[in-house]
């Protein structure tokens, strides 16, 4: 069975990071973009994430331009837009594809494992999110207009499984 461990991403400052250091870990798999209405969602991220790390939560953030252009800068400047509007602490990665032929292999993978309303892969929009328990399966998809508030108990089910 696979799992997001056989996967590697790069974060935004250029170093390459195997997925299988979070075994163990619940993670939170959310493709972002700064200039979107969802945006805001980055603070309610960083709550989830100050109050459930110490208790094994990880959240990736993968900023995506495929969303009507609203991720254009270039990985610095998303870094620094992160840190000035929102000081976030948890690992941002550079930017990539959820969808067509140049998708991540990570999403490629998450898609189908988890999909979407009415067993749909494409990720629709930004801030859809991807729960993913601790043996690296996914356990379910969010859309886009889940406020990360709402994930509070899955995040827990999860952290107690």
């Amino acid at each position: 069975m696979n799992t997001i461990y056989e996967y590697s991403a790069v974060l935004n400052n250029g170093q390459e990071v195997s997925l299988e250091q979070y075994k163990g870990k619940v993670l939170l798999i959310v493709n972002t973009a700064s200039a979107c209405g969802f945006t805001p969602q980055y603070e309610g991220l960083q709550k989830l994430y100050e109050q459930y790390k110490d208790q094994g939560l990880e959240i990736l953030a993968f900023p995506c331009n495929q969303f009507k252009s609203q991720e254009k800068g270039s990985d610095e400047e998303i870094k620094k837009f992160c840190d000035l509007n929102f000081n976030i602490s948890f690992p941002l990665f550079k930017k990539i594809d959820v969808n067509g032929d140049d998708a991540h292999p990570l999403y490629q993978h998450l898609k189908n494992e988890a999909p979407g309303l009415l067993g749909s892969k494409a990720v629709k929009w930004n801030f859809t999110k991807f729960l993913v328990g601790k043996d690296g399966q996914a356990i379910t998809r969010f859309a886009t207009a889940t406020k990360p508030e709402a994930l509070e108990e899955p995040i827990k089910e999860a952290l107690n499984a």
